[in-house]
């Protein structure tokens, strides 16, 4: 099962996500107890966290999703074309947006660093603000006043369904509502002043400046429910610019895996629901390939049994 939320004319709605169509949650809920003669109960929010593991609706959001699925006939009746509508980030407000950095070891060794053990260190966390987060099929705007090293970053995000605080890795999956797509765009070099003078510290990547420009988190096209995806260490995951594949790789190529992350940010920070953790990027990156992105580039990220999120970049008027 897999929720998107979405605006047909003005209000966000919420919708089963099918790649090319989209059946409103609100429909199919009467038309399956209509069919049914039965009571299946859906709060609608404009947040899919209740519909997923953790939140009060999931049960009856799975069960009219299964029957969507053996119901073709009905299913056809009530879908929308994905086109026809303007696709959101599936959470509008999450509590925190956290990420990894340097969690798969070929990118590491692109960049030039050394990839160590799990055992020999633990992951690097760094958080970016709400007004960084972008929608499915949107503009990314290249900033104006540091426009020239802008890089994309293909990442798995694990969405929390329930609150967890030292959580150990043996549990940590049964806190999770679903995942998504994110594409991590970053700044690698941040230069609002390109005359100025070096400082020491300069000679380190700023997480904050680097990360934090407005839009630079596009996320969906839906979050695939942590019932329907069991083992998120397994996924295929691509990026293409243009066209061109820049990033491929798997899941299980991580070095700290979905319950190891849990584990390791619910010790020192309480995860919420509808926090977002992206897991970080893989080798490809336009920064390593010396394809950094520029006006116009069209870039699709997909990761399997999730969906394919779409955007493109714009230069700042």
């Amino acid at each position: 099962m897999r929720i998107c939320r979405y605006t047909e004319n003005t209000d966000a709605q919420l919708g089963f996500y099918y790649d090319d169509h989209i059946v409103p949650l609100h429909t199919a809920a009467k038309f399956y107890n209509r069919a049914t003669e039965s009571q299946a109960a859906l709060d609608i929010t404009i947040s899919p966290i209740s519909f997923l593991p953790g939140g009060e609706s999931t049960d009856a959001a799975h069960t009219i999703a299964d029957w969507l699925e053996e119901h073709h006939a009905e299913r056809v009746a009530l879908q929308i074309p994905t086109d026809s509508v303007t696709l959101l980030a599936p959470l509008a407000n999450p509590p925190k947006i956290l990420l990894l950095a340097g969690n798969y070891a070929s990118h590491l060794e692109e960049e030039g660093r050394i990839a160590l053990e799990k055992e020999e260190t633990f992951p690097y966390i760094f958080m970016k603000p709400r007004t960084t987060i972008n929608h499915p099929n949107g503009p990314i705007t290249i900033p104006a006043m540091s426009p020239d090293f802008i890089d994309y970053e293909c990442e798995l995000a694990i969405v929390i369904g329930k609150t967890a605080k030292n959580v150990p890795e043996s549990k940590a999956l049964d806190y999770v509502a679903g995942y998504t797509v994110v594409n991590d765009i970053s700044d690698r070099k941040y230069k609002p002043v390109p005359n100025r003078k070096e400082r020491d510290r300069d000679a380190f990547f700023d997480w904050q400046h680097g990360k934090w420009h407005d839009g630079f988190f596009p996320f969906g096209p839906a979050i695939a429910s942590a019932q329907t995806i069991t083992d998120p260490n397994t996924l295929e995951l691509e990026l293409s610019v243009n066209g061109e594949v820049r990033q491929q790789t798997n899941t299980d190529h991580m070095i700290y895996g979905v319950p190891a992350v849990i584990e390791f940010i619910s010790r020192s920070v309480t995860l919420e629901p509808g926090d977002i953790i992206a897991t970080g990027t893989t080798a490809g990156t336009g920064h390593a390939l010396g394809k950094l992105l520029r006006d116009g580039d069209q870039i699709s990220a997909t990761i399997e049994s999730i969906g394919t999120l779409n955007n493109y970049m714009v230069s700042e008027s």
